[in-house]
């Protein structure tokens, strides 16, 4: 099916004239058009513009002058705003309201060629690890519609893995870029803080990243190393340049770091068989692989992660809630109204102590290997309260392990498949590099999805 090529492959085979973009973005589109009712992954539809984009790249195919994205349709985040469309986040309260700038990461990708055809569904305000709002309904998994495709990212993570996009964007407050990537069966990947540029003001934020998302690996780091680089918006943008190499995979002699829980998190039976599976796929690879214990605790990471919400993410709709309560969901309510018992210097101070055991055993060990969420899949029209995880009910966030790393905001993570769950739903694992080592964390990436079994893509 054309709708699932690579972006790689599918640039390979326009380079030689052997596909055509038109060719390319109608099967995209058709392909929408019979799952969409299902999914629910677009906000919007961009069809006729993106029509016309892919008949000018035939044109740079027959004459030698395709960019990296050529042709390449590209679901953009709708968090990112393109200047001149609706910039709404999933709430009524921004109905209709129309962006007056581009972020830095689409402005790439349209430079580079890359088709945007569709922008992708978010929670309110990207605060929750599912995708449903009272403005776009709700966004179910393709791989079974009873589940979420995760949150923030939602809709770019159900847009890959029902073949209604080759590449897609994401942005990664928590998680919202691995956790959609692992429930969907694809690659999302968390650069490291300052990597790709943002806007302001959450750029100054570092639990914030925005990245890539694709179903390869080599999908993932093609579309990083288009949006990454330094920008005249962003002061924390990193500079020079890192441009990821062609990966090979080879992981001989490199040492891996394995932890199932990540302190005491409860992990779900289909979890940890997927974990246990890369990590032996990593062994064959000739990488080392040994089982740690970090020394973090749930309530621990909760607490640092609610210091740090309530004095910035918070805080920024805290008005909104105040004001206008009852245009909110309740998640985006209850989020806004988040309150800790630490100030945010003393969340800096716990954030402190958690990185130290993980500085430490990096420096003993190439990257970290771990599950990215506890549990396959939260229910699609999870509200946001108690959920029970391995048989203990508590708040449904202890069910992702993606927070420390946006913590520990500059070690580079990259999320990959690691198998199928009873209920149809993908597993995930994370690759967790040493600070800005973005390239061993790609090669391991890389080695998993040369040595896991594939798990295909939903019918």
């Amino acid at each position: 099916m054309l709708a699932y090529l690579s972006a790689t492959e599918a640039h390979a085979l326009m380079s030689r004239r052997e596909l055509s973009p038109v060719e390319l973005l109608t099967a995209v589109i058709d392909r929408a058009e019979e799952v969409e009712p299902r999914i629910n992954a677009f906000t919007e539809r961009l069809y006729d513009s993106a029509m016309e984009q892919a008949r000018r790249a035939e044109s740079a195919f027959r004459n030698g002058t395709a960019r990296p994205l050529e042709g390449i349709p590209v679901a953009v985040k709708e968090e990112q705003p393109i200047e001149g469309r609706t910039h709404e986040e999933g709430s009524l309260l921004f109905k209709g309201t129309i962006a007056t700038v581009t972020h830095p990461v689409v402005t790439r990708i349209v430079a580079a060629g890359g088709i945007v055809h569709a922008r992708t569904a978010t929670p309110e305000f990207s605060c929750a690890a599912f995708t449903h709002s009272r403005l776009w309904g709700v966004t179910r998994n393709p791989w079974n519609l009873d589940y979420s495709p995760g949150g923030s990212s939602g809709g770019s993570g159900a847009s890959l893995a029902a073949g209604t996009s080759l590449l897609a964007t994401g942005s990664d407050i928590g998680g919202s870029i691995r956790i959609p990537a692992s429930f969907c069966g694809v690659v999302g990947f968390k650069p490291p803080f300052g990597r790709v540029p943002a806007l302001p003001p959450f750029n100054l934020d570092q639990y914030c990243h925005d990245g890539p998302m694709a179903r390869t690996v080599g999908d993932v780091a093609l579309l990083q190393n288009v949006i990454a680089g330094p920008h005249p918006w962003d002061v924390v943008s990193l500079r020079p340049k890192l441009e990821l190499p062609r990966l090979t995979g080879d992981v001989r002699g490199l040492r891996v770091a394995l932890s199932l829980t990540l302190g005491d998190y409860l992990v779900e039976p289909d979890v940890v068989t997927g974990t246990l599976a890369a990590a032996q796929a990593l062994r064959a690879a000739g990488a080392i692989v040994e089982e740690v214990e970090l020394p973090w605790t749930r309530k621990q990471i909760m607490a640092a992660a609610d210091a740090h919400f309530a004095g910035i993410f918070g805080a920024g709709i805290g008005h909104l809630a105040a004001e206008h309560a009852d245009l909110l969901t309740d998640y985006a309510r209850e989020f806004a109204m988040t309150r800790s018992e630490l100030g945010f210097y003393q969340g800096l101070e716990l954030e402190g102590e958690i990185y130290r055991p993980l500085g430490e055993l990096l420096e003993d060990y190439d990257a970290l290997l771990c599950p990215t969420t506890a549990v396959p899949a939260f229910p699609a029209e999870h509200d946001g309260g108690p959920l029970a995880i391995n048989g203990e009910l508590g708040h449904y966030m202890l069910g992702v392990m993606t927070i420390p790393f946006n913590i520990a905001s500059r070690c580079p993570v990259l999320s990959v498949p690691s198998g199928l769950a009873a209920n149809g739903v993908p597993t995930g694992v994370q690759v967790v590099g040493r600070t800005y080592d973005d390239v061993t964390v790609f090669e391991l990436a890389a080695a998993l999805e040369a040595a896991l079994p594939g798990i295909g893509h939903p019918a």
